[in-house]
């Protein structure tokens, strides 16, 4: 009975976050051919799992899904999102559109990016699909701030799991352009906030389904260093938020520990939470914790004038 009762709170709950999702606007991110595009026949595809959390595969056409505060008379800070899913689907929901509109509600402009999973039969070079799409999602974002009345300074980036492999490596490595940038619009993060994330490729730390998913099965030396972002921090990298579970059987807690240890090294402003338990995917709520990591993320960033 009480399973019966919580999936249909969850239903619920999810009829609401799409009804406030209706109201917003989606772009796509590029307005010619996608990157890499090689032909194919594939389409997109949506499911729901077991407790109606809707999950999205296939992606062909990368977008930004808009979400701004009704009250925004001061220039926002603002937050791209990108949903987790092991590099083989986004869990759009619970890693997305529940996030957004929790960052409204403090008064923050949210983006939900819907970038591309690697697919060799669709896309020349697969492996860099997503973190190209993390790219133009930036430079879209920080080149129409003044449209949507956003701080362009303030201008960050959060990832779930492999969506936090995404955010370390646009945070890592954002001094190479993967995208057309003719106007040279900076595509650093002003920050990163990472949930359980996956970081490194490393043999010793890496979710293996994330790394076979994005370089495949035998994947070179170079290219797990290349995208083990703990070993591509410097000075410069983003000041950081890391959240994760002691207990992550799926990404090993170890990813936001090395990451925050390279940062401390290079001496760049981080902040480092690990609760005992909640798993893996918990998304906005650790439901074995009364702390709300939320409200934590949202005290660094105004001790950090990022708000």
């Amino acid at each position: 009975m009480k399973g019966i009762l919580l999936r249909s709170s969850l239903a619920i709950l999810l009829c609401m976050i799409l009804h406030e999702i209706s109201a917003q606007s989606v772009i796509y991110l590029y307005d010619k051919k996608v990157p890499g595009f090689t032909g194919c026949a594939i389409k997109e595809e949506e499911s729901k799992n077991q407790n109606g959390l809707t999950s999205i595969t296939k992606v062909m056409q990368p977008s930004l899904t808009v979400f701004l505060p009704k009250n925004n008379s001061k220039p926002l800070t603002a937050v791209i999102i990108c949903p987790g899913g092991g590099y083989s689907h986004l869990a759009i929901d619970h890693e997305g559109y529940e996030v957004a509109k929790a960052f409204n509600d403090a008064g923050i402009a949210a983006f939900i990016l819907k970038y591309r999973l690697p697919n060799l039969t669709c896309f020349s070079n697969s492996a860099i699909a997503p973190l190209q799409d993390a790219q133009e999602a930036m430079k879209v974002v920080r080149a129409r701030a003044k449209e949507w009345n956003l701080d362009s300074n303030k201008i960050g980036v959060l990832g779930f799991s492999a969506g936090g492999h995404v955010a370390s490596t646009i945070g890592t490595h954002y001094t190479q352009a993967y995208i057309k940038n003719e106007n040279n619009v900076s595509l650093r993060p002003d920050f990163l906030l990472l949930l359980y994330p996956v970081i490194s490729f490393t043999d010793s730390l890496a979710h293996m389904g994330s790394r076979n998913n994005l370089l495949g099965k035998n994947a070179g030396k170079d290219s797990v260093i290349l995208f083990s972002n703990e070993l591509q921090v410097n000075a410069q990298t983003p000041p950081s938020f890391l959240v994760h579970a002691a207990d992550d059987k799926s990404v090993k807690c170890e990813n936001s520990i090395q990451f925050f240890m390279a940062l401390k090294k290079n001496n760049v402003p981080a902040e480092l939470h690990i609760y005992e338990k909640g798993g893996h995917g918990f998304g906005l709520h650790n439901t074995t914790t009364d702390d709300q990591w939320f409200d934590r993320a949202i005290n660094w960033l105004k001790s950090n004038r990022l708000l």
